[in-house]
């Protein structure tokens, strides 16, 4: 995994200016604002521009996620405009980074991490657990789902796909009952206020990486490595670091409910994982903790934990299930 692999170099460039891809969803254009103002306080001159694109994880918008490639949709084409050298850096969500970075390119900094919790919005302001036998609630995660219908097998989960806005105005217009979605993104677009209830841990563990943002770019570019080098907080990468161990030890992708979610306190680094079935009809799982200078072996012990306890054979069973049919 190339996440953090060699270190920085000593000297600070004076570049005039480098450019941020990102996609153009309102989420990541307010993402990648985000990272340009840190980068300008950090290089005060920088000159930083955008380069917003759309994905394909941003185009089909009609089938869940795990139906038409899993993770990779909504950084590909941003890291192939990355190894085109048509931009300098790229910013996304680490919920949404594949394990496996493409040869040429690296993680070179995860910003400071907002809320992971998952929240719940309602209709009728009541919390998610409050709502009527056969409510309908809305999202676009098969982690979620697997949760939800956990504690609540008399819900009706339906797939929700589209930005933030999109997914309130379907609830507002009456097509669900509830709709869960991440904290970070909501409290970044200023719609904190719409919270109804946010998911405890136990409830609902949050997906890899939730709440972070990664800035990826060349490997072999030093001057923009050194840049983002003031832009890593070190608690919330060895933090997510942890978590995609986790998640690369299970090979997990979008097409298994997979959750994880690691904290650092004093040192010492406390990670919770889970592997379940789609249905909630079972779910596993555990936790380790250890010293925070081990993240990624922490993330393997976890992993390693949850498989001898029976994730080898869901997640087995998912795979098989997932099998594009043999050519007759």
């Amino acid at each position: 995994m190339s996440d953090h692999p060699n270190p920085e170099p000593a000297a600070v460039p004076a570049l005039p200016r480098i450019v941020i891809a990102t996609r153009q969803s309102p989420l990541a254009m307010w993402q990648a604002e985000h990272v340009r103002e840190l980068l300008r306080a950090a290089h005060p001159g920088l000159e930083v521009d955008l380069l917003p694109m759309t994905t394909r994880g941003d185009q089909v918008l009609d089938r869940a996620l795990a139906k038409v490639g899993g993770k990779g949709l909504f950084v590909k084409e941003l890291e192939e405009a990355l190894l085109r050298r048509e931009t300098d850096l790229a910013v996304h969500s680490m919920k949404d980074v594949p394990t496996e970075m493409p040869a040429g390119l690296v993680l070179t900094a995860i910003s400071a991490r907002e809320d992971p919790h998952d929240v719940a919005v309602t209709r009728d302001g009541r919390g998610l657990w409050e709502q009527r036998p056969g409510a309908k609630v809305g999202t676009s995660s098969l982690r979620r789902v697997c949760q939800i219908r956990h504690r609540r097998p008399d819900f009706v989960v339906e797939s929700l796909r589209g930005n933030v806005d999109t997914r309130l105005r379907k609830l507002d217009e009456g097509q669900y009952d509830a709709i869960v979605l991440a904290a970070a993104g909501l409290r970044r677009l200023g719609h904190a206020d719409r919270i109804s209830e946010t998911l405890s841990l136990e409830a609902s563990l949050p997906a890899i990486g939730q709440g972070a943002l990664g800035l990826e770019c060349r490997t072999d570019d030093a001057e923009v490595r050194a840049l983002l080098r003031p832009l890593d907080d070190p608690t919330s990468a060895a933090a997510v670091r942890c978590e995609r161990a986790f998640l690369e030890r299970l090979q997990g992708g979008c097409q298994t409910p997979i959750a994880a979610h690691a904290t650092i306190t004093d040192g010492r680094l406390v990670v919770e994982g889970l592997v379940g079935r789609v249905d909630g009809t079972e779910i596993l799982r555990a936790s380790t903790e250890g010293p925070a200078a081990q993240p990624e072996a922490l993330g393997i012990r976890l992993a390693e934990d949850l498989l001898g306890r029976g994730a080898a054979k869901i997640l087995d069973e998912m795979r098989a299930l997932n099998q594009p049919p043999a050519a007759k």
